[in-house]
Parts: structure tokens; sequence; C-alpha cells
């Protein structure tokens, strides 16, 4: 059974920083392709980043260099660190996989920056 657990959100000021874990259970996460989305209110969810299997990453368009996604093959958990907090990255952020035809989703952890 593939679980998906997200943490690591919080309240947080403009120009901070914070470190979201999402632990996995029932996958290899070196295995797999393994996604960070989030969705603010009113908005479509949309992709941050991604890290393949053979651990090459890729960001969103809108990333500018503020997020850095990594994972912990003994700890089988992936990780997205986020610089330099906006306003604007308020949201819901959510750990994805994808296998076969079906995909998991975490439960979320909201994060929220005060201006």
């Amino acid at each position: 059974q593939v679980q998906l657990v997200e943490s690591g959100g919080g309240l947080v000021q403009a120009g901070g920083s914070l470190r979201l874990s999402c632990a996995t259970s029932g996958i290899i996460v070196s295995s797999h392709i393994l996604g960070w989305y989030r969705q603010a209110p009113g908005k479509q969810r949309e992709m941050v980043a991604i890290i393949f299997s053979g651990g090459s990453t890729n960001y969103g368009d809108s990333e500018e260099g503020r997020f850095t996604i990594s994972r912990d093959n003994a700890k089988n958990r992936v990780y997205l660190e986020i610089n330099r907090l906006k306003p604007e990255d308020t949201a819901v952020y959510y750990c994805q996989v994808v296998i076969g035809a079906k995909t998991y989703w975490g439960q979320g952890t909201q994060v929220t920056v005060s201006s």
C-alpha cells in the first residue's frame, strides 16, 4: 500500500526558509519519479519540482532557483527546501508519485507566508 505523508509546513515570515518532508511507505523512492506540487486558494494545482529515479531534477517555471528537491534513499523520504519565501508561496504543498496508471497524493502540508 502506497502512502505519502507530508510535514514541515507552517507560518513563516517573508524571506524565511522551510524544509518540507514527504515520508513514504510502500515504494522505494529511488525507483520512481516523485514530485512536489502546490495549490493556492482559488488556483489550480501546479508542479513545483520533481526528482527522477536517476536523481536528476526538474523545476516549475516560476521557481526562480528558490526551490530544491532532494531525497534520502535510506530513509525513503523526499524533501523540498524553499528559500526566500514570498507571500505568493502560500499554498498547500503535496507530495506525489505516479506508479503505472495510478497517481498517489499525500494529504498536503500548509505553508503560509506573512508579509
